[in-house]
């Protein structure tokens, strides 16, 4: 089941994608106004029984498409966890030893655009860079996860396109500055359901700018794994339904190219991750 969360006619709600079209349920169960509630609310086992219930009556080309979840409390980002990315890492010069633990940072939710919706590059800067990622959505609150029951508090998995402003993620050890720009954090178009993906599948995932491909690669060349992202990060906060873990990115970035490429106005960029599908936005110059 893909769930996701849509603005139509000027009413923001969330619902099911069957076929081309879009089941309300915001409509339909007002007691759930937000996916993030329904989650919550530990219904997502029961997605497919709810929207059959409902008429899909919304064309998937009339919505604007938001984040999948549009406010998650914790946006938990992993950095350098991809093999091939610590290799161009540190063939760039950076010295970086493989970390013994998940290294994580945080996004805010007002970072994050939707499906379809522009990434917006902010004027003090040029080097806009994309990262094409796994997301994972938690269904059930946890704290101290062990890894081998990671799986049980995930209710689905989505894409991410964790576009950096590069000069200011490197003003600091810490990255988060260049992270957390407005409207960079591309997230969508759907979540699928846990139910769908087996635990720890090898997902393929390519991301292209302009149609030419600029990452490619499979989940299986993470350093840590999703299970042991999870175990870690709840280690040291519990983890509440709607919280969203972007796993990594491979590599493949612009800055590690020579010359460096980044993203101008006017760019497409997709991030393809296999049995969840495509994540398109424009690059445009922030107002």
């Amino acid at each position: 089941m893909k769930l996701l969360s849509f603005k139509y006619q000027g009413r923001e709600s969330w619902g099911a994608v069957l076929g081309d079209a879009v089941a309300d349920l915001g409509r339909a169960y007002p007691q759930y106004p937000t996916l993030q509630s329904y989650i919550a609310a530990g219904r997502v086992p029961q997605a497919a029984a709810d929207a059959a219930t409902v008429s899909a009556d919304i064309p998937l080309a009339a919505i604007e498409y938001l984040p999948v979840i549009t406010q998650p409390e914790k946006i938990i980002c992993a950095i350098r966890n991809y093999h091939d990315h610590h290799k161009e890492v540190v063939a760039a010069g950076l010295d970086r030893e493989l970390s013994e633990h998940p290294p994580i940072f945080l996004r805010v939710w007002r970072s994050q655009t939707g499906h379809g919706q522009p990434i917006l590059r902010p004027d003090c800067s040029d080097s806009l860079d994309w990262e094409g990622e796994l997301a994972v959505i938690i269904g059930k609150p946890g704290r101290n996860i062990a890894a081998d029951k990671a799986h049980e508090h995930i209710a689905g998995y989505s894409i991410y396109n964790d576009a950096s402003i590069r000069e200011w993620q490197f003003h600091a050890k810490s990255i988060a500055a260049g992270k957390n720009f407005e409207s960079t954090g591309a997230f969508g178009p759907w979540m699928v359901t846990a139910d769908e993906i087996a635990p720890d599948r090898a997902l393929a995932l390519k991301t292209r700018l302009n149609g030419e491909q600029m990452q490619s690669t499979t989940t299986a060349d993470m350093i840590f794994s999703v299970a042991q992202q999870i175990a870690y990060a709840s280690t040291i906060f519990t983890l509440m339904p709607g919280d969203v873990f972007v796993t990594g990115t491979p590599g493949g970035v612009g800055w590690s190219k020579k010359p460096p490429r980044f993203m101008v106005p006017g760019d497409v960029v997709e991030v393809e991750i296999e049995a969840i599908g495509i994540l398109r936005n424009r690059v445009e110059q922030a107002p």
